[in-house]
């Protein structure tokens, strides 16, 4: 007789145990998960390394691989492929994109914005863009994001990419390095404020931002998409205190957005979009851009749907 209780206290006991830790079950699959990021140095690549850290510490069981990549182009492809889970993009790379399977692309958040920066030596002739005509210009990797509105930037300022300049595939870090050696006259880059890159370039040589709004009504003639991506934005003075000129810069901006895809587990991304918004301050200290992460704007993520379960966290938080 007490052998029979004994077990059906350990059965209990047992019952107990699973229900409590099914009780503690975090809503999601465990293990590693991609996050396609971009070039080192760039504001994609460090915002990675701190959200990487932070889900170490708010999703127990998630292991966040991070890949290094050209940029948006590249990581859109790296989603729809199932290579990664999560990426990057901006939003102008995504509307252009033609890949099979866009139609599988979802949101996550809005994060921060891009701007659009053309960068000369201090001394150059440069003044607009249309000034860039014979010159050896670092366009951004080929599949960039930077690629993408540089192209369209040159186009809208009257010049032929493939033509009118000797175009380099270049990202900020080789694009900084190239014009300190002379073997770039200018480059092009998108990019959050600042970019650490172009901190670390500044305090070496000395630079000049190129101001970019003139282009912008032709700019948008140029997108074709039917997505109205880019905005009229300034870059504050002093944004790279070390750089000419030292009065803010009319450029224009591009917002990015965190992707996944439609069969991305629903308890997942709302893990992840959790640990975006909860990350802001933290992420914020070290990569300013980030302190733009914002709840009200986070939702406006056109040309993409959110995810099913990025939509359920920001029910599960609306007033």
């Amino acid at each position: 007789m007490w052998r029979t209780v004994l077990v059906l206290v350990l059965l209990v006991a047992g019952l107990g145990g699973w229900w409590l830790s099914a009780g503690r079950s975090p809503g999601y699959p465990r293990g590693e998960t991609r996050f396609a990021t971009g070039v080192p140095r760039g504001v994609y690549d460090r915002y990675g390394q701190l959200l990487q850290a932070h889900v170490s510490q708010t999703m127990p069981g998630v292991r966040l691989a991070l890949d290094s990549t050209d940029g948006s182009v590249e990581n859109l492809s790296r989603v729809v492929t199932g290579q990664d889970t999560f990426a990057i993009a901006t939003a102008d790379a995504v509307a252009a994109y033609q890949g099979a399977g866009k139609d599988r692309l979802r949101a996550i958040a809005r994060l921060y914005d891009d701007y659009l920066q053309l960068i000369v030596p201090a001394g150059s002739p440069v003044h607009r863009t249309a000034d860039l005509k014979g010159l050896r210009v670092g366009v951004g990797l080929p599949q960039s994001g930077v690629n993408l509105v540089t192209r369209r930037l040159l186009t809208a300022a009257g010049l032929d990419p493939d033509h009118d300049i000797t175009a380099v595939p270049a990202g900020v870090s080789d694009g900084s390095d190239e014009l300190r050696e002379g073997k770039l006259d200018a480059f092009f880059w998108s990019g959050g404020l600042p970019t650490s890159a172009l901190t670390d370039l500044s305090d070496r040589f000395r630079i000049r931002i190129v101001p970019l709004a003139d282009l912008s009504e032709a700019l948008h003639k140029t997108e074709g998409d039917g997505v109205d991506a880019y905005r009229a934005a300034t870059m504050p003075k002093g944004t790279y205190p070390n750089a000419e000129p030292k009065d803010a810069v009319a450029t224009m901006a591009v917002p990015n957005l965190l992707v996944t895809r439609d069969d991305a587990d629903p308890g997942l991304v709302e893990g992840m979009t959790r640990a975006v918004i909860d990350s802001r301050d933290q992420i914020g200290a070290q990569v300013h851009a980030a302190q733009l992460v914002d709840l009200r704007t986070a939702v406006y993520t056109d040309p993409l749907p959110l995810h099913e379960g990025a939509a359920r966290y920001y029910r599960s938080v609306k007033p």
